[in-house]
């Protein structure tokens, strides 16, 4: 699922909301989940997963065409972590009708 088929399938359910107030509300929650992580904060959805801030060491890694080695800086990179739910509802087989939302 991309972003604008999320827009398109809120909009679909939330008749009382415009395309444009769709849109505008889910670029508002990614970019205040976006922000949150930057500034190193955890976010946690109850049923759905929680995000979080890994940092990933340096290290020293090989160049793949000369094969020389190269120093990788540390890095710090987005974590999902999917809660139970989640995990239990991609698990069950689908459901008869085609509407998962």
């Amino acid at each position: 699922m991309t972003r604008s088929d999320l827009v398109a399938r809120l909009a679909e359910r939330f008749k009382q909301l415009t395309q444009r107030d769709t849109e505008f509300a889910v670029k508002t929650i990614l970019d205040a989940m976006s922000d949150a992580l930057a500034r190193g904060h955890r976010i946690e959805i109850r049923g759905f997963g929680s995000f979080s801030v890994n940092r990933r060491p340096p290290r020293i890694g090989r160049n793949p065409r000369s094969g020389a080695q190269v120093t990788i800086p540390e890095k710090l990179v987005p974590h999902f972590k999917p809660g139970k739910a989640l995990r239990e509802a991609v698990d069950e087989p689908p459901p008869e009708r085609a509407e998962h939302f």
